[in-house]
């Protein structure tokens, strides 16, 4: 499957949930974690099914954020132009999880860089942003992808999986429960596991504040590299061994995996619909989180839409 195939416009979905957009443009300046690059976003209205897109608005091109515009995964999720790869912006992955937390369908994002700001390395910031600009019901119902048979892709010691979570109810709500394990060799990581339905007050009080983290030696490699040039104890959780380094600690309990499964809602988020099912995972990151989507669209028999959405594949 090339892409997702979406509503006509003028459909009824009497049983279902209708699309949003914002009520008005929002902006914010902020530093690229990898680039170091100082960089202006502006998130702006869109019309209906016009999804989420970012813009280059240096190179005048426009990137749809879709599981298959995705070029790299490697420290974060990068999207590219197909007709010109050069035209790429990177760490999507905290302002998708956001758009998703706040139930928001269709955006046009401006960047004037290769990278979207990381502000604090959670995506509170930019769900504040959101509902700063506020909110409004648009005249399309909402796709709704629902898992039909289990998929898993998996490497090494690390794996992800969307299993069915039955059929949809009357309403046309679709729910995305998650379960996530991580191990890390880091005495204060070590094992932690999260289990959670995805709902708009659990991602708001559970997992939009938890911020990005890294290893102290992981970092000292990357900026050698040059990478993580904009990277500080302001938008990231740094540990060395058995200790945090950042002044005030950690924000909340298992912050760790509750920001992997931050960074899971981003990357699932680019299925361009909401998902009905179930995604369990164990050691997962960017790149076993976009294969899995891939994974799934392979075979029609794999998913369908919602009754009330009518949503098809393309082949």
């Amino acid at each position: 499957m090339d892409r997702l195939v979406t509503f006509p416009l003028t459909e009824a979905n009497p049983n279902g949930f209708r699309q949003r957009t914002l009520k008005t443009a929002i902006d914010c300046v902020g530093i690229g974690v990898h680039s170091g690059r100082k960089t202006r976003l502006v998130i702006r209205p869109a019309e209906a099914g016009h999804g989420i897109v970012f813009q280059r608005t240096d190179l005048n091109r426009t990137i749809p954020a879709r599981y298959d515009t995705v070029c790299e995964t490697r420290l974060c999720t990068v999207i590219a132009d197909p007709a010109m790869p050069s035209a790429r912006v990177g760490t999507i992955e905290h302002i998708m999880a956001a758009f998703h937390g706040a139930g928001i369908d269709n955006a046009l994002i401006e960047v004037d860089g290769p990278e979207v700001p990381i502000l604090d390395g959670s995506a509170g910031p930019y769900l504040f942003l959101l509902d700063c600009a506020g909110s409004v019901e648009q005249d399309a119902p909402r796709a709704v992808i629902e898992v039909r048979t289990p998929v898993r892709v998996a490497a090494g010691e690390a794996w992800a999986e969307l299993r069915p979570l039955g059929p949809l109810p009357r309403n046309g709500q679709p729910t995305l429960e998650m379960e996530l394990s991580i191990d890390f060799k880091a005495p204060v990581i070590g094992q932690q596991s999260e289990t959670l339905r995805l709902t708009s007050d659990n991602f708001r009080h559970r997992l939009a504040n938890a911020r990005t983290f890294a290893m102290a030696a992981e970092v000292e490699q990357l900026r050698a590299s040059g990478l993580a040039r904009g990277g500080s104890l302001d938008n990231a959780v740094v540990v060395d061994g058995d200790s945090i380094l950042n002044p005030g600690g950690l924000r909340m309990d298992k912050e760790f995996v509750h920001h992997k499964l931050l960074d899971a809602v981003g990357d699932l988020a680019l299925a361009g619909a909401c998902l009905h099912g179930r995604f369990v995972a164990h050691r997962t990151g960017h790149t076993l989180n976009n294969r899995l989507l891939h994974t799934l669209f392979a075979q029609a028999a794999d998913w369908r839409a919602s009754e009330a959405g009518k949503l098809s594949a393309a082949a």
